[in-house]
């Protein structure tokens, strides 16, 4: 799969790692665990020995062990120790599927195969952050993104919070209606296949500017998780609130995005368009143009 050789988020950087965490990517079941010297390793969520699933199992020092026979893995995947045969030197053949893994903009990225693409460079935008998420949902990671590039459903879903109901059209895909009545300019960007960035700056400079990211981890073709990522100028607004107002937005979100059929996302027709929809038949286009495969139809 072409899917394999992208980064994706799998996790928040400072979630606790005291126990093995079971993770999803790409249908393939993984499992996250840090050693006690810090080092964090990223396994296929299945002993080579009988099949259990090591996530299942325990942090024993610097190593991973199963929960059926005890076997432990080393953080490079290695068998290290097979409690019923003490002394004994486990060969290569009986080591676990270890993957790529790295740390970039507060989270923590897997690939499947050897990366071909970087991680998205965000150097440009404001230094405050704040991440919201995870937030598990069932649709496609594809579905998830359109749905933050669209604008034409914030004077539906977002009535009173990002639009208004009468105020409903999409004036040359530059521009949203806001609740007090302001242009805001909105600038889209995709970064990579499930991943794109929002800026807006309104007409007053002494606005803050905003850029927010949404960053998707497809676990299976119908079901992905989210982490949504604020860059602000704002240093007065307290964390609480702007994460409050995040959470409000991606409530009214999720229903119609889990409404939506199919999960996944269809490339060669089957929805209706117009001209509103230019943004995510751009889009369509370049998942189409990368090979992604994986949550669209």
């Amino acid at each position: 799969m072409i899917e394999h050789s992208w980064w994706w988020p799998v996790a928040l950087v400072n979630d606790p790692m005291e126990q093995p965490q079971a993770l999803q990517l790409l249908g393939e079941r993984l499992v996250l665990w840090q050693a006690s010297s810090g080092q964090r390793s990223l396994l296929t969520d299945r002993c080579p020995h009988r099949g259990a699933r090591l996530s299942m199992g325990q942090v024993r020092g610097d190593a991973l062990q199963c929960p059926y026979h005890g076997w432990r893995f080393g953080s490079n995947g290695q068998c290290v120790a097979i409690p019923a045969q003490p002394g004994f030197t486990p060969p290569v053949s009986s080591s676990a599927c270890r993957h790529h893994l790295m740390e970039a903009h507060g989270l923590i990225w897997a690939a499947l195969a050897e990366p071909a693409h970087p991680v998205p460079d965000l150097a440009a935008l404001p230094a405050r952050r704040l991440i919201y998420g995870p937030f598990d949902v069932a649709t496609s990671a594809p579905r998830a993104v359109e749905n933050f590039l669209d604008t034409a459903h914030f004077a539906f879903v977002h009535e009173g919070w990002l639009g208004d109901a009468e105020h409903p059209e999409v004036p040359g895909y530059e521009v949203g209606h806001t609740q007090d009545g302001a242009w805001v300019d909105y600038r889209y960007e995709v970064l990579s296949p499930y991943s794109a960035l929002l800026t807006k700056q309104g007409e007053d400079p002494a606005m803050a500017q905003d850029s927010y990211v949404i960053w998707a981890c497809p676990q299976s073709p119908g079901s992905c998780r989210l982490w949504f990522a604020q860059y602000t100028t704002d240093t007065e607004t307290a964390d609480d609130v702007l994460r409050d107002f995040q959470l409000a937005i991606f409530a009214q979100d999720q229903p119609i995005l889990e409404s939506q059929e199919p999960k996944t996302l269809p490339l060669s027709g089957g929805e209706a368009m117009s001209a509103a929809d230019r943004l995510s038949a751009a889009y369509r286009r370049y998942l189409k143009a990368c090979g992604i495969g994986f949550g669209v139809s």
